[in-house]
C-alpha cells in the first residue's frame, strides 16, 4: 500500500501542501509563507473584514483567510498590484484613527506598524480624519485607547468565544463604525473584564493595554524590532512580557 501525497497549492511559484478544510493563509502560515494580515488570527474564524490578506487564485482576487485550499491552486501573494492594494488600505486605516506610532506602548509590537514597514508605507497619503475618540482608564487593571482600533473585531470574538463575557462589540455602520464596551455605562469598569482574558492579548495593534505594564520590554528589543514581519509566519505577538 502506497502513502498518498497531500493536496498541494503553489504560493508564488512554492509548493505549498495543506490539509483539506484549511484556508490558503492556514496553510501557507503552517508551511512557514506569511501572508498579510491584520483581522486573522489561527484560533479564530476568519472574519475577513481588513482584506489586507486578499491574493489572487487563479487569477482571481480573493481573501487567502476566507478561501479553502485547493489541489492545484496558482496563488499570488506578492506582486506590485497586491502589494499597492495592501499599502492602500493601511494607509486609509492609518488616516481613519489617530496612530501616533513614536508615542505608543505597541510600537515595534504592532502589526498595522510592521505590516505598513513591510509595504513600503511612507505617509499616510491621504488627508486625515483627525477623529475625537476617548480613552477609557476607568478600569483599575486595563486601559482602552479607541484611536487606534482598527475594528478587527478579534477582541469582540475572543471576549465571546473564548472568555464567554461578550465585553466588547462593533456598533454603527460605515465610517461610523466604532468598538464598544457592552455595559449599561459603556465603560470597562463596569464589565467582568480581567487580566487574564484571552480578548487582552488578540488586539494587533495598541487598543487594549494592561496598566503598570508600560514599556516593559524596551523598544529596540520587540519583536518586530528583531525581524520584520514577512520574517514572522505566525500571527500575532503578545501583549505578555516574553522574558522571565
Amino acid at each position: 500500500m502506497t502513502d498518498t501525497a497531500p493536496p498541494r497549492f503553489t504560493l508564488d511559484g512554492d509548493e505549498v501542501p495543506f490539509t483539506p478544510g484549511e484556508t490558503i493563509i492556514e496553510a501557507a502560515a503552517r508551511a512557514g509563507h506569511w501572508i498579510a494580515h491584520l483581522c486573522w488570527h489561527p484560533d479564530f474564524a476568519p472574519h475577513g473584514s481588513c482584506r489586507v490578506c486578499q491574493v489572487e487564485v487563479d487569477g482571481r482576487a480573493v481573501t487567502a483567510c476566507t478561501t479553502r485550499a485547493r489541489d492545484g491552486q496558482h496563488v499570488v501573494n506578492r506582486s506590485a498590484t497586491l502589494d499597492a492594494m495592501r499599502k492602500t488600505l493601511l494607509q486609509m486605516l492609518f488616516v481613519e484613527g489617530n496612530h501616533f506610532c513614536p508615542s505608543c506602548e505597541k510600537s515595534g509590537n504592532c502589526l498595522l506598524q510592521a505590516t505598513a514597514y513591510e509595504m513600503g508605507m511612507e505617509g499616510p497619503h491621504f488627508e486625515e480624519f483627525y477623529p475625537d475618540r476617548p480613552v477609557d482608564a476607568s478600569h483599575p487593571d486595563v486601559l482602552l485607547d479607541f484611536n487606534r482600533c482598527i475594528l478587527c473585531e478579534l477582541c469582540v470574538r475572543a471576549s465571546r468565544d473564548v472568555d464567554g463575557k461578550h465585553v466588547f462589540a462593533i456598533g454603527g455602520h460605515g465610517i461610523g463604525a466604532r468598538l464598544l464596551v457592552d455595559s449599561a455605562s459603556g465603560r470597562l469598569v463596569d464589565t467582568d473584564i480581567a487580566p487574564g482574558d484571552r480578548a487582552l492579548e488578540v488586539c494587533p495593534v495598541g487598543v487594549i493595554l494592561p496598566k503598570r505594564r508600560g514599556f516593559a520590554v524596551p523598544i529596540g528589543e520587540r519583536r518586530f524590532d528583531a525581524q520584520p514581519v514577512s520574517a514572522q509566519p505566525h500571527p500575532l505577538p503578545s501583549t505578555k512580557d516574553p522574558r522571565p
